[in-house]
């Protein structure tokens, strides 16, 4: 299948490691140009290296902090400027504090917010000129917590929730601007998030709790990734797609 991303423009953001990282690398791999950015500079130089060994595409990277709106702003004129107007944004962050409510006091919830919520938010914002007039793609990476919440990750169940809120309203909003929005959400991968989160995990625990009997790989939920941002899909707007192995019993 032909993807139709050669020389496309992408910009994904948190890839210095993780789902992003593996996001960014398939893209390059289809031949899209892409922008890798997160805070720590000598993660996305490394990551960038290892993107190039495979990728037909170019590959750059700019350090920011999701949090800041200059930085946000300074990201997408790097972007416009090294590549052109971006037609692929994949919205990704690392995950909030992990804790149950009454563990967390108001500086939690407004710091899970910046990260995991407003800076979705103020990204579209300031791509969205470049992927009306180029007929765009976003995909919002969230979690399968937005089906089904996951135990200890109140922050976490109450953010991704509102992203996929905020991806169905602009599916709805962005379509007549010929821009498609989905929402990806991950179950268990092997990244270092899930390590931290399930240090206890072992091959019987996953057996038990995933009917697939283990923990997705990064680049298997990065092809699902790249399709939807792809060329390829030209219909498909508005969805919520769960990786999860089966993990989620909800609908």
């Amino acid at each position: 299948m032909d993807l139709k991303l050669t020389n496309k423009t992408a910009l994904v953001l948190a890839s210095s490691d993780g789902l992003g990282k593996a996001i960014a690398q398939e893209l390059a791999n289809e031949g899209a140009n892409v922008m890798i950015a997160s805070r720590n500079e000598q993660k996305l130089i490394k990551a960038a290296q290892q993107i190039k060994l495979t990728a037909t595409g170019k590959v750059d990277y700019t350090a920011f902090d999701q949090t800041s709106k200059k930085d946000i702003e300074h990201l997408i004129k790097q972007t416009q400027q090294k590549f052109g107007k971006i037609e692929i944004l994949v919205n990704n962050s690392g995950g909030p504090k992990s804790g149950h409510f009454e563990e967390l006091d108001e500086q939690d919830w407004q710091e899970a917010y910046e990260l995991t919520l407003l800076s979705y938010i103020r990204i579209i914002r300031a791509a969205l000129p470049d992927l009306k007039a180029t007929k765009g793609r976003i995909l919002n990476n969230t979690s399968s917590s937005v089906k089904e919440p996951i135990d200890g990750l109140t922050l976490s169940n109450v953010f991704r929730m509102g992203i996929s809120g905020l991806s169905k309203t602009l599916s709805q909003e962005l379509a007549t601007d010929g821009i498609l929005v989905n929402t990806i959400g991950a179950g268990r991968f092997n990244t270092e998030r899930l390590r931290s989160l399930h240090p206890q995990d072992n091959d019987s625990n996953l057996q038990n709790q995933i009917p697939i009997g283990r923990s997705g790989e990064p680049d298997e939920f990065a092809k699902v990734a790249t399709f939807l941002v792809s060329g390829a899909n030209t219909y498909m707007t508005g969805q919520t797609i769960l990786l999860e192995g089966g993990l989620v019993k909800a609908f």
